[in-house]
């Protein structure tokens, strides 16, 4: 008697993400030392786009030794190449999506490995890419008076579009972790609001600069927090805001990017 086959693997299944749409690179731009505008455009990007700000993208990136993108496959839990090797895939916030024109602006922190940093610094116009998405934004209360704007330089995407949309009479602070003194950015200006710069020392880790900075800060009440980078970071800042007495409802707390994961720092 021969033993039964070995069951197949099974896993859960999710639900399929939005199907990627080609587009091309259109336009390059250094906006400081450290962070590249890759402008992307294409016919299917027309209307494309999410009703809340901060809304993430998934960029599909030509794989290695590839001109072109390659589509990949979705098999119930991931996208997978014919090969069963995983797709070179990273999550964005654009700084900002052009409906009308078709194209939208990525913001991508340039440093030493990472796959779409060194796609980034290398992009040439023409290049092709896919996205899919958009996913979840940030519900904005246009009835807050004080917001607090806080991440790493992944985050300045994200934060310069959220500058641009809340309220007109919220008063808005901004707190930026650098890990590189040459990664300021110009952000958009706005009445009532303040903006920080701070600069992780060596050797400390990712986040320690943001959350020292955060703790020595007031809120008022009802006040609204939005804060993004290094996932660990933001366990650390999500728990200082529990401990002073924030409800959930008032703070909004995403994990970028992971510290020590292959192409960290791609957000």
């Amino acid at each position: 008697m021969t033993d039964p086959p070995e069951p197949a693997p099974t896993f859960r299944l999710r639900r399929q993400p939005p199907a990627f749409l080609l587009a091309r690179v259109q336009e390059t731009a250094r906006l400081s030392d450290r962070m590249v505008r890759i402008r992307v455009a294409g016919e299917a990007l027309r209307g494309f786009g999410a009703a809340e700000p901060a809304a993430s993208v998934r960029l599909l990136l030509p794989p290695a030794g590839h001109d072109d993108v390659v589509l990949p496959e979705w098999n119930g839990n991931e996208f997978l190449f014919a090969d069963g090797s995983r797709p070179p895939l990273r999550t964005f916030t654009p700084l900002r999506i052009r409906r009308e024109m078709g194209a939208m602006d990525l913001g991508v922190v340039l440093h030493d490995g990472g796959v779409a940093s060194t796609w980034a610094a290398s992009a040439r116009v023409g290049d092709t890419l896919a996205l899919s998405g958009p996913g979840r934004g940030y519900v904005v209360d246009p009835d807050a008076r004080h917001y607090l704007l806080a991440g790493d330089e992944t985050a300045l995407p994200a934060i310069t579009e959220l500058i641009e949309v809340l309220p007109g009479a919220a008063r808005v602070d901004v707190n930026v972790e650098l890990a590189d003194p040459r990664g300021r950015l110009a952000l958009p200006e706005r009445e009532g609001m303040e903006v920080h710069w701070h600069d992780l020392n060596a050797g400390a880790r990712p986040g320690d600069a943001l959350v020292a900075a955060l703790s020595g800060l007031t809120f008022e009440t009802g006040a609204r927090i939005w804060a993004a980078g290094e996932a660990a970071a933001m366990q650390r800042i999500r728990r200082l805001l529990g401990d002073r007495g924030l409800a959930r409802s008032q703070v909004v707390v995403r994990g970028y990017w992971k510290r020590g994961s292959a192409g960290d720092d791609d957000s």
